[in-house]
C-alpha cells in the first residue's frame, strides 16, 4: 500500500513538472503599413480594441479607427469592413464602404455573423460575411435613452461599448455606458429592454436589485456559462456581478485606483480604469486592467485575483513569459474555444495570445 501511494506521489510530481507553461506570442501588429494580403505579424493594426474567432479559425480584429480586420488561419490579414474614416453611413451596402466611429467591441452570432459595437455612433451593426454587407441591428444613431419594449433597431443608446450573449444565445446584452445601463435584446423578437442600472450615477449596494440600482460608469459586460452578468466599471474601478436572482454585488475592487492585491482577496484588490472583461473556460473572469497595463483574472471559486499578463509598467517588450511582457493600455481580452487568451494590446498596436 505504501509503495503504491509513493508511486502515485512520484507520478503526480512528474505530471506537475511536465505540464506545459503558458506561452505568449504575437498574432498581429508589425512595422509595415496597414496593407491587406500580408502576414498579420508584419501588418500595422491601428489601436485594436477587441477580437473574436469564428468556427473556421478566422480571427476578427476591431480597430478604433473604424476598420474590422480578419486574420485567416494561415496568418494573412485583410480588411473586411469599414473605411477607417469616421462617420455614420453605409447600412445595407458593401461592408468596405461603411463608415463607423470608434467601434469598441465585436461579437460573433451563432451563425458566425459579426455584431459590431459602433460606440460613438450609438448603435450596434451586423456584418454578414456571406453577403459582404453591413446592416443596422440596434439603435438609431441618436444620443439618447429610450425604446425599451420596442424594436431594438428603433432604440436609443448613449455609447454602445461592449456586447455578449446569454449562455443560450437568446439574449444579447449591450453595455450602454452613457445611460449607465446594461441593455438587452431578445434575439427571437428583436425587442429591446434593460437588464441592469436605473440610469443614475452611484456605487450600487451589494444585494441591490440590478434594475433599480445606480452604476458609476459601466464600460463592459460579459456573461459566464451560468448566466452571471459581469459589469466592468471603468471610473468605479470595480467588477460587479448580477446573479440569476437579479441582485447585484461587487466582486473585484475597493473602488480606489491602484494595482495592489494580486494573489489575495479580489474585494481588497485595486484596479485602475479597467475597460473590458471576458470569461475563460473555467468561468473565471479575465480583466483588461487598462491603466495598470495588465490583464488580471478573478476566480469566483476562491474570491481571489491573480495576474495573467503584464509587468505593470507601460512598454512594448515581448517575452514568451506573459508576466515578463510589457503591455500598453490593453482594451480587450477574449478566450477562444481552445482556451487561448487573446489580448488587444491597444496602445502598442498589436494583438497577442497566450496558449499552452
Amino acid at each position: 500500500m505504501m509503495l503504491s501511494a509513493m508511486r502515485r506521489m512520484i507520478l503526480l510530481a512528474m505530471l506537475v513538472v511536465t505540464l506545459p507553461a503558458a506561452t505568449l506570442s504575437l498574432v498581429a501588429g508589425g512595422t509595415s503599413n496597414e496593407s491587406d494580403g500580408i502576414p498579420a505579424k508584419e501588418a500595422r493594426v491601428t489601436e485594436p480594441f477587441a477580437t473574436a474567432m469564428d468556427r473556421r479559425g478566422n480571427l476578427y480584429i476591431c480597430q478604433f479607427d473604424g476598420k474590422i480586420r480578419l486574420v485567416d488561419p494561415s496568418g494573412i490579414i485583410r480588411t473586411v469592413a469599414g473605411t477607417g474614416k469616421g462617420g455614420y453611413r453605409g447600412d445595407g451596402g458593401p461592408a468596405l464602404q461603411v463608415a463607423m466611429r470608434a467601434p469598441h467591441h465585436i461579437l460573433l452570432t451563432p451563425e458566425d455573423e459579426l455584431l459590431i459595437a459602433d460606440s460613438f455612433n450609438n448603435v450596434v451593426r451586423r456584418y454578414s460575411p456571406a453577403s459582404g454587407r453591413v446592416f443596422a441591428f440596434a439603435g438609431t444613431g441618436s444620443n439618447a435613452f429610450g425604446g425599451d419594449g420596442g424594436p431594438a433597431v428603433a432604440g436609443y443608446f448613449r455609447g454602445t461599448f461592449s456586447l455578449d450573449f446569454s449562455p443560450d444565445r437568446r439574449t444579447l446584452y449591450i453595455c450602454d455606458l452613457g445611460n449607465r445601463r446594461i441593455r438587452s435584446v431578445d434575439m427571437a423578437t428583436g425587442m429591446l429592454g434593460t437588464a441592469a442600472g436605473n440610469g443614475k450615477k452611484g456605487v450600487p449596494g451589494d444585494g441591490s436589485n440590478a434594475l433599480e440600482c445606480p452604476l458609476v460608469d459601466p464600460r463592459a459586460v460579459c456573461v459566464d456559462s451560468k448566466g452571471r452578468i459581469y459589469i466592468v466599471e471603468r471610473g468605479g474601478n470595480a467588477l460587479r456581478a448580477v446573479g440569476p436572482d437579479g441582485t447585484l454585488r461587487t466582486v473585484v475592487g475597493t473602488g480606489n485606483k491602484g494595482m495592489a492585491g494580486d494573489g489575495g482577496p479580489a474585494l481588497e484588490a485595486e484596479v485602475n480604469g479597467p475597460k473590458h472583461a471576458w470569461p475563460d473556460l473555467e468561468d473565471s473572469i479575465l480583466i483588461a486592467d487598462t491603466e495598470n497595463h495588465l490583464v488580471r483574472r478573478y476566480l469566483p471559486s476562491t474570491g481571489k485575483i491573480e495576474r495573467v499578463a503584464g509587468t505593470g509598467k507601460a512598454g512594448s517588450n515581448l517575452d514568451a513569459d506573459p508576466l515578463k511582457t510589457e503591455l500598453r493600455r490593453p482594451h480587450g481580452v477574449y478566450v477562444d474555444r481552445a482556451g487561448t487568451i487573446y489580448i488587444a494590446d491597444s496602445a502598442n498596436h498589436r494583438v497577442l495570445k497566450i496558449a499552452k
